[in-house]
């Protein structure tokens, strides 16, 4: 196929589509996703085949996919996008106190009641006029995506091994204990792990596709299996659950201390070692030299660092990108 045009005529906007029409393999969800007409991107298209002397996307039984040459492309043409938008990026210094920017964190729902409140008090003293708006980590929700179309400007995640393309900053290290009501009957005395495993477990539903948690994990590898009664799809219904049957709930201590300050529960150490649970803040790459985005980052991590209710972080350092080596951590 002869190019009619050259590789002169390529912008910054055929990036764009060329970068959405390869991700979502359809014309109109990439004009969805660039807020454009079906019509502009089909128009767009022609002139990138025209250009690149390839047809890129082609028909195929689940709509359309990429060709070699497409497929070839995409990552060329992501990073060519992140260089433009470092270029881009704005001189002026950040104002704060004036900013109306509305920021959009994900996060763990265990972690709501105690650091999320303490980032809300911090954005009303130094960004008034600002606002944050916190969604729900779930099974289908897909915050990587979300991060790279700039819909989240940061999660808050403990999974073992993230994406290798976000960026990662540790936050804080917790431990794994037990929390039950004061009437149970296995309450004020230490448990063993006969106890630990015969008795009745609540569990939480996974929040993140694929990713078991460091109770589970750690008991498969030991090769022993608790008694899993019930799962529950959000941590503010356990308390409650907790309050009314003899199950026990293995959680982060910030939240099983937060929970029993607010209810009659009590907490009991674990009687098996499990791993440590490593928190961390995730972004992309495309809001990295943001310096909104920026200063909103640092005010999580001062909240998570400074926080008397909050544990201290391990010595993990701060990655461009998590690793074998620096993504240790856990969902409960």
């Amino acid at each position: 196929m002869a190019a009619n045009c050259t590789w002169d005529s390529m912008d910054v906007h055929l990036l764009r589509v060329l970068h959405a029409l390869l991700t979502e393999c359809s014309v109109s969800k990439a004009a969805r996703r660039l807020n454009q007409s079906q019509p502009a991107v089909s128009t767009a298209l022609r002139r990138l085949r025209d250009i690149t002397g390839d047809q890129l996307l082609v028909r195929s039984r689940n709509g359309m996919t990429p060709t070699e040459r497409g497929a070839g492309l995409l990552e060329p043409v992501k990073i060519a996008l992140q260089q433009i938008e470092a270029i881009a990026v704005r001189q002026v210094k950040f104002d704060a106190a004036s900013s109306r920017r509305v920021f959009n964190i994900a996060t763990p729902d265990y972690l709501n009641a105690v650091l999320l409140g303490e980032i809300v008090a911090r954005l009303r003293k130094f960004a008034p006029n600002s606002q944050v708006a916190f969604h729900s980590l779930g099974p289908d929700f897909d915050y990587a995506r979300a991060l790279e179309a700039g819909e989240l400007d940061v999660v808050i995640g403990n999974w073992p091994q993230p994406p290798e393309n976000l960026r990662m900053a540790p936050l804080f290290d917790d431990e794994v204990v037990c929390i039950m009501r004061k009437g149970h009957p296995l309450a004020g005395r230490a448990l063993s792990t006969a106890d630990y495993l015969a008795a009745e477990h609540l569990v939480p539903t996974p929040y993140a596709v694929g990713q078991r948690g460091v109770i589970d994990l750690h008991l498969a590898r030991e090769r022993l299996k608790r008694n899993v009664v019930a799962y529950v799809p959000y941590f503010g219904l356990v308390p409650y659950l907790l309050l009314e049957t003899d199950m026990l709930f293995s959680s982060p201590r910030i939240f099983a201390e937060h929970c029993a300050k607010m209810m009659p529960l009590t907490i009991a150490e674990a009687p098996i070692d499990f791993p440590r649970m490593s928190f961390y803040l995730l972004w992309h790459d495309r809001s990295h030299y943001e310096e909104e985005c920026r200063w909103f980052r640092e005010q999580i991590t001062s909240v998570a660092r400074s926080s008397p209710v909050i544990p201290r972080p391990g010595p993990t350092p701060v990655a461009s990108g998590p690793s074998p080596a620096t993504a240790l951590s856990f969902a409960v």
